[in-house]
């Protein structure tokens, strides 16, 4: 995708990005000029292609990260450990998330932590260790991967869709706290995109149900979708990328859909 902004001299923390929406996050923020600091699970081998890929293709550093979102003091940690790493953090991109599926009176009490924790959390944890350096420069963008199931809900999803809308709270009083500092801070909520994820729940359906997999995804998953094709994670790229532009400095506190038309329905 075709998109330009220069962010020379950012260094942009992101979360959950060694695959899917992240990864297309960081690469289009490393391609726009940004430093990139990368966080996610991986085999070591996997970490330094990526991170060798980005560089080669960008000229820009690309480094990972391992702090566990799970653990509330490891997800705080992580900018100071970005910042020590790469001088500062000025994009924070809080992508990392975590899914189960089960009825509430049968959803486990240790999903329904690890959620909280992974979802919404660790989002709190970043932004709070990045907001003073972000006040003190006057200059900082702050965007969570939210979904379009922050509006509405979906059976057998309770923690997911509990913290997708408290994410957008989180967002909201956040772009309020920041209005005067330069500090702005918006979600992104996508609807269903072909991630590596999404395309084993795809396969499983068509499986399920004998169909193909396109047949699985019209029929099953995109039903909602008026476009009737997934969300491209460079989309979602594209948009996180046009909110830490200078464009889009009295942009803050909105949720972005990125999804199809689905929410007019």
């Amino acid at each position: 995708m075709n998109i330009s902004v220069p962010l020379e001299r950012k260094v942009a923390l992101v979360t959950g990005s060694t695959s899917g929406i992240g990864l297309a996050i960081g690469r289009m923020l490393a391609a726009n000029g940004a430093d990139v600091a990368l966080n996610g699970f991986a085999s070591s081998e996997e970490i330094a292609a990526i991170e060798n890929d980005i560089g080669k293709e960008t000229g820009r550093r690309a480094k990972h990260f391992g702090h566990d979102l799970s653990n509330l003091k490891e997800a705080g940690d992580l900018v100071g450990a970005v910042t020590a790493a790469l001088g500062r953090v000025d994009i924070l991109v809080n992508n990392a998330g975590a899914q189960h599926l089960a009825d509430i009176d049968e959803f486990p009490d240790e999903q329904w932590q690890r959620l909280i924790a992974i979802n919404l959390t660790a989002a709190f944890a970043t932004t709070r260790a990045v907001w003073p350096q972000m006040k003190e420069r006057g200059w900082g963008r702050i965007i969570n991967t939210a979904s379009t199931l922050a509006f509405t809900a979906e059976a057998r999803k309770s923690g997911y869709v509990a913290t997708k809308h408290g994410i957008l709270g989180l967002t909201r009083e956040a772009a309020l706290e920041g209005a005067q500092l330069g500090i702005t801070c918006n979600a992104v909520c996508p609807a269903w995109v072909l991630t590596p994820l999404v395309a084993k729940q795809v396969e499983a359906k068509a499986d399920e149900l004998q169909y193909s997999f396109d047949e699985a995804a019209r029929n099953y998953f995109l039903t909602d979708m008026p476009t009737r094709r997934f969300v491209e994670t460079d989309e979602i790229a594209a948009g996180v990328l046009f909110l830490c532009s200078d464009a889009a400095k009295s942009i803050t506190g909105i949720a972005l859909p990125i999804d199809g038309g689905s929410l007019v329905i």
